[in-house]
């Protein structure tokens, strides 16, 4: 099957690429590298270096490259820079997507898979969260999502467009063999922070509240492995090929949860092996509007497509992403 992949040169975009490719399926990626990286892609991977803002750019690439499916991974993903500049994330990410839609249903009309995220639930009192939990998201990134997934299942209805949406968790990890991972320009996730922090990069990790009602007071997130996560965009869109899925939208994630102290400790214990010294630790207030726990109800996605995630140790997934950041401590930039 022939793919393109929409910001395939991003963190999970490019791990993606790397699973379709083993999978045996033909890519080509579509990227405009703001936040991507061209050394993430295999090089025989074709890249096409456009913005989706450019609806002649999309259009050109999928009528040059004739795809079967399209994964869509562009989006601008930082929560708190989104309330600081919502235009810019309604721009790149709801009119992107409007334009990747448009292109679709007016040149090849073939299915999408589109990576959403648990932002769109906003805090919600149910735990684990199911995919008809009510959608109430709580910042201008978490609201463009969702918007995107309306726009998606619009088509679908007026055009007939197949789609899955993924709705995400908390990706971590990276490659086993340590050649991609993680390289955001802006550092928020806890594992990669934890990793630059015993790496030197920042003085301690701050512990965001200590009195949530927990078994160690800190918050419970679920964690998805970042292949793991690849692999249900695999899952997705063979389904799709294969007609087995028409229209679905599926959670994505472990179905149990970590606390950043847990998280803490097993970078700790993976870094003592290599001889580097615990994390030094700071209590702080909490932050306005973390829950106490974020948890994936991931059956739906399991019993459909036959998910199976392989990273499910916490200190295994720690241990890809700092055998990723030992060797790339300033991520491609180096």
């Amino acid at each position: 099957m022939k793919l393109m992949v929409v910001g395939g040169a991003g963190y999970i975009g490019s791990h993606t690429v790397r699973q379709l490719r083993r999978a045996g399926h033909e890519v080509v990626v579509f990227d405009n590298l703001s936040s991507g990286h061209a050394e993430a892609l295999p090089p025989e991977v074709p890249l096409v270096r456009a913005d989706l803002l450019d609806l002649a750019a999309v259009k050109a690439a999928l009528e040059t490259y004739q795809p079967d499916a399209v994964i869509h991974f562009a989006a601008l993903i930082e929560v708190g820079e989104s309330m600081r500049a919502p235009g810019r994330y309604y721009r790149n990410n709801v009119v992107g997507s409007l334009n990747l839609l448009q292109a679709i249903v007016e040149t090849r009309k073939v299915p999408l898979v589109f990576s959403s995220t648990a932002a769109v639930y906003g805090t919600t009192d149910a735990v684990p969260i199911p995919e008809d939990a009510p959608l109430h998201p709580e910042s201008v990134y978490g609201e463009t999502k969702l918007m995107t997934e309306r726009m998606i299942h619009a088509f679908h209805v007026a055009h007939g467009l197949p789609y899955v949406i993924l709705r995400y968790f908390n990706v971590c990890g990276a490659a086993p063999d340590g050649s991609i991972g993680e390289a955001h320009p802006h550092k928020t996730h806890l594992i990669e922070l934890a990793c630059l922090t015993a790496l030197g990069q920042r003085d301690k990790m701050m512990i965001f509240g200590d009195d949530y009602p927990t078994p160690d007071g800190t918050c419970i997130r679920d964690y998805i492995h970042v292949l793991d996560l690849a692999d249900a965009h695999v899952l997705a869109v063979e389904a799709l090929a294969q007609g087995q899925r028409d229209a679905a939208t599926y959670n994505v994630g472990l179905g149990h949860g970590f606390s950043v102290l847990q998280v803490l400790d097993a970078v700790d214990a993976v870094i003592a092996q290599d001889g580097f010294p615990p994390l030094k630790r700071e209590i702080a207030p909490r932050r306005p509007g973390d829950p106490p726990r974020l948890v994936a109800d991931a059956h739906r996605i399991v019993d459909d497509l036959g998910f199976d995630p392989q990273f499910t140790e916490l200190k295994e997934i720690v241990r890809t992403a700092w055998g990723w950041h030992r060797r790339h401590p300033y991520g491609f930039e180096e």
